[in-house]
């Protein structure tokens, strides 16, 4: 006999987990809500996710003057961010992770070049660490003035608006999510009509517009901001189709540069001097030759 959707009560404020890890940085330390978006990732966030690739590679090398990206450095780059990540990298992460662990590799040697391992042998990180700090002790950052300060920040501006906020619902169905199966199931949550599938109910509050996208796409987040508060539809996502509803969506609160004027100098101190590190560490690896191996051409 059909009945009206049944949605267990079980609920539960849950966020899409996109949490990055945030090691400490060598020069200055961010708050949390920004340091997912700092450039500095380049040698301390990702360069932590590659360390453990690092540790069983090294007994491998050969050539001095020859750095060989391995199919062992992908794979363990690869596992070691899905662990921290929870995801499984894109080839644009992976790119990013093999590009990062070729600069901890440049620096490592460099390091032992310059006898930084003194002491230190058998702690990889340390002799990197030391061989970053020296080549960013012989830069020396461009001065900026106050227009061009906020320029920069113009440029950047998303980076410091407060996001949109969505507040919605989502109907978990054990069933098959096609159009097909789930058009009476949303009309009976409706009101208009009944049907004997069953759900769960999960309720998210105050996710960032950014969160959205990151766990459902940039469609469904779309969609979802379009739609009738109050009314149970069947949207596309990144991971098929979800029947949600909107409850409330906030608006973003566009940043004003003379209020974050201390916090956007320290960012462009600190993007600046990422910057002009990677250029110098890249500089240094020009003595190498780069070998990758198990890559399809």
């Amino acid at each position: 006999m059909n009945t009206t959707p049944t949605i267990s009560p079980t609920t539960e404020n849950t966020a899409i987990p996109v949490a990055l890890p945030t090691p400490s940085r060598p020069a200055v330390a961010l708050p949390w809500r920004r340091l997912a978006r700092e450039p500095l990732l380049h040698f301390l966030l990702l360069g932590a996710l590659v360390f453990s690739a690092d540790q069983l590679i090294t007994a491998r090398r050969g050539d001095p003057q020859t750095i060989v990206v391995s199919a062992d450095v992908r794979k363990e780059s690869a596992e070691t961010f899905k662990s921290g990540m929870k995801r499984d990298p894109s080839p644009a992460d992976l790119k990013i992770l093999v590009e990062r662990w070729v600069d901890n590799e440049v620096l490592y040697r460099e390091g032992l070049a310059l006898g930084l391992d003194r002491g230190d042998s058998s702690i990889r990180e340390r002799v990197i660490f030391k061989a970053l700090s020296l080549t960013q002790s012989g830069l020396s950052l461009p001065k900026i003035d106050r227009d061009g300060l906020r320029l920069w920040f113009e440029a950047r501006h998303a980076r410091y608006d407060a996001p949109a906020r969505v507040d919605f619902m989502e109907a978990v169905v054990s069933i098959e999510r096609s159009a097909e199966t789930l058009k009476p199931f949303v009309e009976a949550l409706n009101g208009r009509g009944k049907s004997e599938v069953e759900s769960s109910l999960r309720v998210f509050k105050d996710r960032p517009r950014g969160n959205l996208v990151q766990g459902y796409g940039e469609a469904f987040t779309a969609a979802l901001e379009r739609a009738t508060p109050g009314e149970w539809q069947a949207l596309a996502s990144a991971d098929g189709l979800r029947v949600v509803r909107l409850v409330q969506l906030t608006a973003g609160v566009p940043a004003q540069f003379e209020a974050l004027e201390e916090a956007v100098y320290r960012d462009w101190k600190d993007d600046t001097l990422a910057e002009l590190t990677t250029r110098a560490v890249r500089e240094m690896g020009k003595k190498y030759r780069l070998r990758e191996e198990g890559v399809a051409r």
